[in-house]
Formats: C-alpha cells, structure tokens, sequence
C-alpha cells in the first residue's frame, strides 16, 4: 500500500515554500531601505494558506504553487524621497517570519518521523 504524501504531510510543505517567498519580499524590502521611491511590498501569509487550504478541499491537493500577491506596506512615517521601507519594521517582519519558519519546519520533521515510524512497524 501507498502513502500518499499530500494527505500525510498536509499543508506544512506549502507552508514553508509560502514562507520561503515571504522572506525573499523581505530581503528585497530590506536591500532597498535606501532606494528613493522604493514601495515596501508583503502578502497576506493567511490569505494565502487559506488558498492553500481550499484548493486542497476542492481538488484533494493544492495545485502547482503560485506566488501571492503582493501589496504595498502603509509606513508608519512618511520620508522625503517616497521610499517606504522602514527598517525596524522589515527586521521585525523577517524574524517573526524566520521564527514561524522554524516553527513549520519542526512540524514537517514530526510529520516524517511519524511516517519512519509507522513504516518500521514500531
């Protein structure tokens, strides 16, 4: 008998490939803390898992992974040359993005102990 992956795994692998393309917005938000007339950009990581989610109830699986969409971030002040990266914010957004990374990591790793452990009859 098979072990089907998708059902065993569930959404943690897409968490991480969602997490992954968060934290390349990030890093380019973060590389461009000094460009004039950069637009700080960010998706919805629960609207997006939502999607997920749904396409996994609809189809039994979510389809080839597509990137979120990306919105512009509101600052929280205004600077003179129109660029919207604030780097306190960004660090703050890609640590707590790194953390909850780890986070689903460790989930996908017990997701697969499970798996060896049922595989070895234990």
């Amino acid at each position: 008998m098979g072990i089907n992956f998708d059902k065993a795994l569930g959404i943690h692998p897409h968490t991480l490939n969602l997490r992954t393309e968060r934290a390349k917005v990030l890093a380019g938000n973060l590389a461009n803390v000094d460009t004039p007339g950069f637009k700080a950009r960010d998706f919805d990581f629960q609207a997006a898992i939502a999607s997920v989610e749904a396409q996994q109830r609809q189809y039994g699986q979510a389809q080839s992974q597509t990137s979120p969409a990306l919105q512009f971030r509101n600052p929280y002040n205004n600077t003179m040359d129109g660029n919207t990266v604030e780097l306190g914010v960004e660090q703050a957004h890609y640590a707590q993005n790194a953390m909850d990374f780890e986070t689903s990591l460790t989930f996908l790793n017990m997701k697969f102990q499970g798996l060896a452990t049922a595989i070895q009859g234990q």
